[in-house]
């Protein structure tokens, strides 16, 4: 079962949608599944650069590549929204 989304969570699930051009429909992405690897949508550090532009340029802020935190951060959905919520310029 898919847990419910917050409107943010329902925007970057557009957005990974549409800027890693995914098969997979936003309202299918569950926000507490891994962005990484088999058990979730199975991208990859490719993937998290794209996704990384996109949010960089949607909310106004830039995510490191090198990041130490970068793991927690793209853990899923919901980490990363969190993190946009902490650092999004409005």
């Amino acid at each position: 079962m898919i847990e419910s989304k917050t409107q943010l969570e329902q925007a970057v699930a557009d957005l990974l949608v549409t800027t890693l051009n995914l098969e997979t429909q936003a309202d299918d992405i569950d926000p507490v599944a891994p962005l990484f690897g088999d058990a979730g949508l199975g991208l990859d550090s490719i993937d998290m650069l794209e996704l990384s532009l996109g949010v960089s340029k949607q909310y106004g802020f830039q995510l490191r590549s090198d990041a130490a935190d970068n793991v927690q951060i793209f853990a899923s959905l919901r980490a990363l929204c969190q993190h946009i919520d902490k650092n999004c310029v409005r």
